[in-house]
């Protein structure tokens, strides 16, 4: 079994059919996933079969005249991630809360991993993480800009700020799949900025094609599935995720008097009220006891593969 994690922006003149359409070829090939799509393109995963994924792929290009091949990301799999087959209709496949930035009519230069070495090794170029700050505390580059954000709709105002002084200046970005930056350089552009560089395949393609006395990632990478986080060599990392939270939790998190499995952790005990606390008391509860009983408790999943730029609840 296999999961492929796949996007492209491009205008889709019929998306609400290209939705319904979708939908049914996932569903007659038996595949489970998440797939976001909107005027500006499609984001998604797909579990299952691996010539079924293949099929369908195969009927996007055809339906849409493509040209080219679509590239996915592809995991080999126990089980599927997900419950079900979701094509959701949506205003942008990655939430920058701007619509009207289209990377296909205008985004930064790609550059291969090689290139991305030479890039941040440069001081003058603005090396910018264009993920969460809870992927940036897992893993980054070394001098990476934190633009300190909760969610990726919260890049603009990082942005507009950096422009009002650094536009003449280089800027480099990065996330974990490619998605994200493809957004981010192109409102850079749109904010003035004339070098505008991102790399190509995200910080996981990197991590695949570097070998380790060329590799300048430092940590471990975050990624959107129930590995939570994968290290160097892209083997599931040291990280678990908080239930009530969903933020990545290191050993030390995990030791702190203030992380309960299932109910809280440091990062999240402030935002807990009783309500909320009582509620995940009773489900760690109930999975405790299914447990014990040796069955699955019936319950949101710990975590689940998703679109990257898409927030895990």
């Amino acid at each position: 079994m296999k999961v492929a994690s796949f996007y492209r922006f491009l205008d889709l003149e019929d998306a609400g059919a290209f939705r319904e359409q979708l939908q049914s070829q996932c569903d007659d090939r038996r595949l489970l996933g998440t797939v976001l799509v909107a005027n500006e393109g499609f984001n998604g995963s797909l579990s299952g079969d691996e010539r079924a994924i293949r099929e369908v792929f195969a009927w996007i290009e055809e339906f849409l005249g493509l040209g080219e091949a679509i590239e996915a990301r592809w995991n080999d799999i126990d089980e599927a991630p997900f419950r079900r087959m979701r094509v959701r209709p949506k205003k942008e496949i990655v939430a920058l809360g701007r619509p009207d930035i289209l990377p296909h009519r205008g985004t930064g230069k790609y550059v291969s991993g090689d290139e991305w070495n030479d890039l941040i090794a440069n001081p003058d170029v603005i090396v910018i993480d264009t993920r969460n700050h809870y992927e940036y505390e897992v893993g980054t580059f070394p001098n990476a800009v934190d633009p300190h954000t909760d969610s990726f709709r919260e890049f603009p105002e990082f942005a507009e700020k950096l422009a009002e002084t650094s536009k003449d200046r280089p800027v480099a970005m990065f996330c974990t799949g490619g998605i994200r930056c493809e957004k981010a350089t192109a409102l850079m552009l749109e904010l003035g900025f004339e070098e505008v560089y991102h790399l190509q395949g995200g910080v996981l393609k990197y991590l695949e094609d570097m070998p380790p006395d060329k590799n300048r990632w430092d940590g471990e990478c975050f990624v959107f599935d129930t590995r939570v986080a994968v290290d160097r060599d892209l083997a599931e990392g040291g990280y678990v995720q908080c239930h009530a939270c969903r933020r990545p939790l290191s050993t030390e998190d995990i030791a702190s008097p203030d992380y309960r499995e299932g109910v809280s952790c440091p990062k999240c005990i402030n935002e807990l009220d009783d309500d909320r606390a009582a509620r995940l008391e009773e489900r760690a509860k109930q999975v405790e006891l299914a447990r014990e009983r040796g069955d699955t408790h019936i319950g949101p999943q710990k975590s689940s593969s998703g679109p990257e730029g898409v927030q895990q609840k």
